[in-house]
């Protein structure tokens, strides 16, 4: 009975096969090799880092660059107004809410672990000792904005932002095969969707699984801190994991919309008292200016920084490739997790609402957070602690918790910090679980709970055997290495949002067909009956001749009865019929038609409730003029309509003739023949 009930169980799965056992095959796979060879796997993994990051650092560069300009545009552009999602959709959750969920899944744990390590470091960095220590300080908050602001949130709002639009506007899967549809059309269902999917799938377990090692790490030190634990050892951190595993995984169960929400919503709660504490326990003057003293200087430096190799400046480069290289690396190997959930909890919302939101709320939640701990701590340790904090740079563990035994309650302060350490690593655990199961099963809208639970339990296992091998950074150094294929594949993200984008405004804001703009209930058989035929070149031939030609030929001679001189010429392959009017001071009019053929899409081709289709090119009559203005098919013209179009193009040149102003354009007399 249970064998039939595991049986059961297991059958009764939404993985999808393509995804799921490639993926499972290279996860185990490099676990094992860094848990079994930690030692050469570092020592290897780390020779093609660093020669990526020398190498090709500008390829960094410039795909985040791209990425903030390419956002930038939108937002300002036309498109920023579509909606991702239908017309008429409505946000699913509300704007708290969803700021709170993007905002923990994308850095909430980062923000602890080094919102006093980061600057404390660029602030003691040998890289910088010639530097007086003022410049040092406002350096630390500048490179420190830079690495966790704009730039940063780009990376995520643009997967973000490519998986929202194909998914809710496109209404296809949300996964990142997706965002190649303008590229690939139907081969994304096929093995080049899987193969981007596994991609996917294994960036995202192995971002999630580094993090919650080294976080756990950290975690443990706190908890030794405020003695609740003895030591740092792995018994422990067995215990830590296990505790935040559960509860990510029962969180993750009971979906988006209770556990992930309710837990984003209490953590960002909680960060901000934290911040407050902060802020009044420290130096809150100094904190409140130098707050707009940083901004500013970030904003007058953003280009210099967003461009900057340091490709002069040899001595400094090992540090531009330990921080921000990595940075960028980092953020683009995270970015398929944190942009899949974005995505998820973003239908409803405009692009221009989305880019502004990604961009701004949580750079500026960022700057007032690295302000208040980063500058408190530097402050501290120029003015009160005397270089303690500098002298611990290297043990980011420990560093928030030394930072805090310098403010008042520091018990009290600590045990807040850990509650928060603590519920960010659960919001981040939950979302990725979840995230991780819409890649595997290719986003199926109903998935059984054990395989929640599964990621959830493989999650820990994993993490925990690297946190015990010491293969950890083995892992975080294949993660950074994957960043750099990833990197040109959201490149083509911005390619495909923009073929999408150029589609999805020509589809709405097209209006009805020239040719039945003036259409009334009159003739409407016949009217259907042109509708529904897709012509061939002999059928555009035959209306050419005895529509077109016969209509241009009656207005010719009328033209001539009134004393003006019109011509009608006709032409071969392809057939071409045209009325010309000459002049000698002002520029010729020209009304003409030509055949122009035109493919079909595949999908009407195949459509059988669309009768007339053969093969997939149709042929129309489209209309020329002497100005070299864009035409337009006039296929359901009968012969007074094809004379009444003639009659208003003329009046149209007429009417811009007589005007002074258009003479630029009109005067014929000093141009060259051609």
């Amino acid at each position: 009975m249970n064998t039939n009930r595991s049986g059961s169980l297991f059958s009764n799965t939404t993985f999808k096969k393509g995804i799921i056992i490639p993926s499972l095959i290279f996860i185990l796979s490099i676990t094992f090799i860094s848990s079994i060879f930690p030692r050469e796997a570092a020592l290897y993994l780390g020779i093609v880092q660093d020669w990526i990051f020398i190498n090709l650092n500008w390829v960094y560069v410039w795909s985040v660059t791209i990425f903030v300009l390419f956002l930038i545009f939108l937002f300002f552009s036309r498109y920023g107004a579509i909606r991702l999602g239908d017309n008429d959709s409505e946000p699913e959750y509300s704007f708290f809410s969803w700021v709170s969920m993007l905002f923990a899944a994308g850095m909430g744990i980062g923000l602890m672990y080094f919102g006093v390590a980061e600057p404390v470091s660029h602030f003691s960095d040998p890289t910088f000792s010639g530097l007086d220590e003022i410049r040092r300080a406002k350096n630390a908050q500048l490179y420190t904005f830079f690495h966790w602001g704009i730039h940063a949130w780009a990376i995520y709002g643009l997967v973000g932002l490519s998986l929202a639009y194909f998914t809710y506007r496109y209404r296809l899967p949300l996964s990142l095969r997706s965002c190649f549809y303008p590229i690939l059309k139907n081969r994304i269902n096929g093995p080049s969707g899987d193969v981007i999917d596994t991609f996917a799938l294994c960036s995202t377990f192995f971002g999630i699984t580094t993090t919650l090692g080294f976080g756990v790490v950290q975690l443990n030190a706190g908890l030794v801190e405020l003695g609740l634990m003895e030591e740092t050892g792995f018994r422990y951190q067995v215990a830590i994991v296990t505790v935040i595993m559960a509860i990510s995984t029962f969180s993750a169960t009971s979906g988006v919309n209770k556990g992930v929400k309710f837990l984003s919503q209490l953590n960002i709660v909680a960060a901000i008292l934290f911040l407050f504490f902060i802020l009044i326990c420290g130096p809150t003057v100094f904190l409140l200016g130098s707050l707009s003293e940083g901004i500013g200087y970030y904003i007058t430096q953003f280009f210099n920084l967003t461009f900057n190799t340091h490709a002069y400046e040899p001595e400094s480069q090992p540090w531009f490739f330990n921080w921000t290289i990595l940075y960028w690396a980092w953020w683009i190997s995270w970015s398929p997790f944190v942009g899949l959930f974005i995505a998820k909890i973003s239908r409803g919302r405009t692009i221009r609402e989305f880019i502004g939101a990604v961009l701004i709320i949580p750079t500026a939640f960022n700057f007032l957070w690295m302000t208040v701990l980063g500058n408190s701590a530097t402050w501290l340790d120029r003015n009160t602690a005397k270089g303690v904090l500098s002298g611990i740079a290297d043990k980011t563990d420990e560093m928030l918790f030394r930072f805090l035994d310098l403010l008042p309650a520091s018990n009290l302060s600590s045990g807040l910090a850990i509650f928060i350490i603590f519920v960010f690593f659960v919001t981040s655990a939950d979302s990725g679980i979840f995230v991780m199961n819409s890649i595997a099963t290719n986003h199926a809208l109903k998935s059984p709970k054990w395989q929640m639970v599964f990621w959830g339990i493989l999650l820990a296992l994993l993490s925990l055997v690297l946190l015990n091998a010491g293969g950890l950074q083995s892992l975080q150094t294949m993660t950074l290495i994957t960043a750099l294929p990833f990197s040109l594949l959201i490149c083509m993200f911005c390619y495909s949002l923009v073929q999408g984008l150029i589609v999805d405004d020509i589809y709405y804001s097209r209006s009805y067909s020239h040719a039945a703009n003036n259409w009334s209930g009159e003739f409407w058989k016949e009217r259907l009956q042109k509708i529904l035929s897709f012509k061939n070149r002999d059928a555009v031939d035959k209306f050419m001749r005895e529509t077109v030609l016969v209509a241009l030929q009656e207005l010719a001679m009328e033209f001539s009865n009134k004393g003006i001189t019109a011509t009608v010429t006709v032409n071969e392959k392809p057939t071409d019929v045209a009325l010309t009017i000459k002049h000698d001071l002002i520029e010729d009019f020209t009304y003409g038609v030509r055949s122009e053929s035109k493919l079909i899409s595949e999908f009407l081709v195949n459509e059988d409730n669309i009768p007339g289709v053969e093969g997939n090119k149709t042929y129309i009559p489209k209309t020329y003029f002497g100005d070299n203005r864009v035409g337009y098919n006039i296929e359901y013209f009968n012969q007074r309509e094809v004379i009444a179009d003639a009659l208003k193009q003329y009046e149209r040149f007429i009417q811009l003739s007589s005007e002074v102003k258009n003479e630029l354009f009109t005067d014929n007399s000093l141009r060259e023949p051609q």
